[in-house]
């Protein structure tokens, strides 16, 4: 069989064995200890703003931590864009609410503004103004920051930004997962660095932080008993994979680096090819690149070029499947300009990881090169 190249695997650097052996020659085998607060530390450090981190065993936790610290219950609506991953939305169901899905700009595939003022005013004229709005990053790319949060400010509603997939990407030179009132931050084992699962909840405000750490560890009250006066959740990442997160950030501009030039090989190397489109990035805007994607002309050229690709044991995906077109969500309502739905059609996100050889992208040029 062919060796496997993948679309985004783990990449370890050495030093992650190294704090996870701390770990274990100190018996922290728990979910707190010197690696979580370290990892926090770091993370807080590289993130700078002012930014206070609460390690967590999941971005999906995070996004749902998130929305009960800015006191979203059952029967209120929460703006989400459509064209991301569905732990963007789930955590707005967990708690009752309704998903408002917005779609997206041509210019960074994420968040419309036009869409989203229009959806807010209808909602408000409806009698339910949005107590929230998710705003994501998109394979790294940000979204557009200086609209959104205008749009937020006038009508005074707080921004979740769902950082899972930008740690390394910024805007005017300041780092995602700083924009949001709370932002969320994921390390699963597919992204820019890995803890093999995990997340991170962020803020500005350190009471949001240590709200959160409460929450996430059963809301035991300080009393000598084990007394719980709200509802708790089981949410705070361990001291072992935080080891391994804080081996994974010495290394993880390199990562961004090694990213970013898996896109700028593909570019130069396809752009000959007119059928095929990608996304530059907007002005001021640093992408961490964490997955290259390219449109193609249509599903049914994505579609051959996928398969084709994994004859060759090449791992490939289609984009986002937009939250709008879920079976699961089929009732929410929506706010649609046909942009996502264009995306998901053509789109194809091809091998990006930063353990990527250059063989292996010469042959995935060849193969793509030869279907065109």
């Amino acid at each position: 069989m062919k060796p496997k190249i993948w679309l985004s695997s783990p990449h370890m650097c050495g030093k992650e064995q190294e704090f996870i052996s701390d770990a274990f020659d100190s018996n922290w085998i728990a979910p707190l200890g010197p690696n979580v607060s370290g990892f926090e530390k770091d993370l807080e450090l590289y993130l700078s703003e002012g930014s206070h981190v609460a390690a967590l065993s999941s971005g999906t936790a995070a996004i749902h931590l998130s929305l009960i610290l800015l006191d979203v219950k059952s029967g209120d609506e929460v703006i989400c864009q459509s064209f991301t991953f569905s732990a963007s939305a789930n955590p707005i169901v967990y708690q009752g609410a309704t998903p408002i899905f917005i779609d997206s700009e041509r210019e960074s595939w994420n968040l419309c503004p036009e869409q989203l003022e229009i959806a807010i005013k209808d909602r408000i004229s409806k009698g339910k103004k949005p107590k929230a709005i998710i705003a994501v990053h998109l394979y790294g790319m940000p979204y557009n920051v200086k609209k959104i949060s205008k749009i937020a400010e006038i009508y005074n509603i707080p921004i979740v930004e769902d950082s899972a997939e930008a740690l390394g990407s910024s805007v005017n030179c300041q780092n995602c997962g700083t924009f949001g009132e709370i932002s969320i931050l994921s390390f699963n084992g597919n992204k820019i660095i890995t803890t093999s699962g995990g997340g991170a909840l962020v803020s500005k405000n350190k009471d949001i932080k240590d709200k959160a750490i409460f929450l996430a560890t059963q809301a035991r009250d300080t009393d000598v008993s084990y007394l719980h006066s709200s509802i708790g959740y089981n949410y705070r990442m361990s001291n072992v994979v935080a080891g391994i997160g804080r081996g994974q950030m010495t290394v993880l501009d390199k990562f961004v680096a090694k990213r970013r030039a898996n896109f700028e090989y593909y570019k130069k190397n396809l752009e000959s090819i007119n059928s095929l489109e990608f996304l530059n990035e907007p002005s001021n805007s640093n992408s961490n690149r964490w997955l290259s994607c390219v449109l193609t002309p249509n599903i049914e050229t994505r579609e051959a070029l996928r398969l084709l690709l994994e004859k060759e044991n090449i791992e490939t995906r289609p984009l986002w499947k937009p939250m709008h077109q879920q079976p699961i969500f089929k009732k929410a309502p929506s706010y649609i300009n046909g942009v996502s739905d264009d995306l998901f059609e053509r789109g194809l996100c091809l091998p990006s990881g930063s353990n990527l050889s250059e063989n292996e992208l010469d042959k995935i040029i060849s193969i793509i090169k030869s279907y065109f």
